[in-house]
């Protein structure tokens, strides 16, 4: 095989490694997958067969949370939400929209002052992940509503994704109780002091307050926010999702950057690396798997390095990606544990769920096991108004 050969292989495998990097972003909304199209469809709620002590209880209700730039006419999305509602036998939602101000969080706490027995955010990844904030750790179930272009936790979720929202809504309302992991990450975590008096109470640790950024995908420092922040939405309108891929192969090289990691509290070898990710979820768009063994569920992290020095060495690693090999090496290094730290020697940007939240030179990752309740297809596991709303707690192996 000539080197121009290898070249042009490099260069096509390296482009689709851009794609599994970049999947987090939004894409634009696609079908759903096979399996949730073809399941056997679930018995809508009416048909359950009622204790006494359920009967003469009001309609359940659900709280939809829009994110009105997602829709021309948002009235129209209303409408049929509204029937699609009474169909299923539940009262009119409440609905809320989204502000600039406020993308989600304050609407979801609103809801559950309203006593809702369900809130659905109806937008992308970050719509999603602010709803969240106000739902992990409390019984009330999330209902993924995918409008957004990305829509990665519905994906691994086997949610209904596309440009009918019916199928979804029938899972939110008539589907099972699944709980979930919720990631926290901390930018430029404050130190501790150190004492040697612990007989004493500490002094409160100065300076600005930690900021937690919970997730429900992924995070990541480097080339993958590189590309987030650095894709105009005018480029985008423009020339659509290949914008992604102009500015990926435009910041393909960017600097390495030197990291000092741990794991769990056990220090790794440092790195020169183009990018870390600190993933919640194992799959990105098309089905790529990113982290084959990932489960949103086990209150387990995987840690992905990232640090190809050439073409070649890309193209390497969009084989082994691309190919769902677990084999690593010194380009792709992949982890497991519970709490990560990454330390760098200047700031670089970084974001969470495809949304980059600022720059920062240290991170602190960790993860709530099964801190959030989301309704899910399928009839196995606890039903929707059983007593349990939590799966079993299932770890993997740390690496």
């Amino acid at each position: 095989m000539s080197d121009w050969t290898l070249l042009a292989l490099a260069i096509a495998l390296s482009l689709a490694l851009i794609g599994v990097v970049v999947g987090l972003v939004p894409a634009g909304p696609g079908p759903a997958r096979t399996r949730a199209r073809h399941r056997r469809p679930r018995p809508e709620r009416s048909s359950f067969r009622r204790s006494s002590k359920d009967k003469g209880r009001a309609e359940r209700r659900a709280a939809i949370i829009i994110n009105p730039t997602k829709f021309d006419d948002v009235s129209l999305v209303r409408a049929e939400l509204t029937q699609a509602s009474a169909q299923l036998g539940w009262a009119e939602p409440l609905f809320l929209e989204t502000t600039v101000q406020d993308p989600g969080t304050g609407q979801a706490r609103q809801a559950l002052d309203e006593g809702v027995d369900l809130v659905c955010p109806l937008g992308g990844d970050g719509t999603t992940r602010a709803v969240a904030v106000a739902l992990a750790g409390t019984r009330t179930p999330m209902g993924l509503l995918p409008k957004g272009t990305g829509n990665l936790l519905a994906r691994n979720l086997d949610i209904p994704v596309g440009a009918d929202l019916v199928p979804a809504l029938r899972v939110a309302c008539s589907g099972r109780n699944k709980a979930v992991d919720v990631a926290r990450l901390e930018l430029d975590p404050a130190e501790e002091p150190a004492t040697d008096d612990s007989g004493r109470a500490e002094e409160p640790v100065e300076g600005p307050p930690v900021q937690r950024h919970p997730f429900l995908v992924m995070a990541g420092m480097g080339f993958d926010a590189e590309i987030m922040g650095g894709t105009s939405e005018e480029f985008k309108a423009r020339v659509g999702w290949s914008a992604y891929f102009v500015t990926g192969f435009r910041k393909l090289f960017v600097k390495r950057f030197r990291v000092r990691w741990s794991i769990d509290g056990r220090v790794r070898d440092p790195v020169l690396a183009r990018t870390i990710l600190v993933c919640n979820c194992g799959t990105l768009q098309g089905g790529i798997q990113l982290v084959p063994s990932g489960r949103v569920d086990d209150g387990l992290l995987d840690g992905v390095v990232i640090a190809p020095k050439t073409l070649i060495g890309w193209g390497s690693i969009a084989l082994r990606v691309l190919g769902r090999s677990e084999k690593d090496g010194n380009e792709l290094i992949r982890t497991t544990g519970s709490v990560y730290t990454v330390d760098a020697d200047e700031p670089h940007p970084v974001q969470v769920d495809g949304d980059v939240i600022g720059e920062a030179t240290r991170l602190r990752v960790s993860v709530d096991q099964q801190a959030l309740i989301v309704r899910v297809a399928g009839a196995d596991g606890a039903r929707a108004d059983g007593p349990s709303a939590r799966a079993p707690r299932l770890r993997r192996p740390r690496r």
